[in-house]
């Protein structure tokens, strides 16, 4: 199956515009900028499920399949994947979809592991999910 006809995996947790200060001078999306729109994405879900603070501490299997160009919608889509002690891995697809309309395309995926962090910035166990 090809990423054409793939559908998103996971709950929708972030959509952006690509915007001209965040490509390069052909008019390509910075890898770093959807790599922050993901972490920005998986983020926040972990920090939801730890119910508090985390901080990103991995990241797995990143490739860049298609560019996003300026003025695609970036729509990123997140599945805890496992959750540890301390960690919650997170598996993140960015998807585009051209400004003038078409399919929705997915980009890259990767898994972003975050550790459930305390006030002083220290590791702490995520809580079991009946625990408020």
């Amino acid at each position: 199956m090809t990423a054409e006809t793939q559908t998103p995996v996971g709950e929708p947790a972030l959509r952006a515009i690509a915007m001209p200060a965040d490509a390069n001078p052909s008019g390509d999306i910075f890898g770093g900028w959807l790599l922050a729109q993901m972490d920005l994405a998986g983020g926040t879900i972990a920090a939801e499920r730890a119910q508090g603070r985390v901080a990103t501490v991995a990241i797995e299997g990143m490739v860049f399949h298609k560019p996003v160009h300026i003025g695609d919608r970036v729509s990123c889509y997140t599945q805890i994947t496992r959750i540890g002690r301390t960690s919650i891995a997170v598996t993140v697809e960015a998807w585009r979809q051209a400004h003038h309309g078409g399919s929705p395309t997915k980009v890259t995926q990767g898994v972003f592991t975050y550790v459930a962090i305390d006030g002083n910035r220290r590791p702490r166990v995520v809580p079991h999910p009946t625990q408020t």
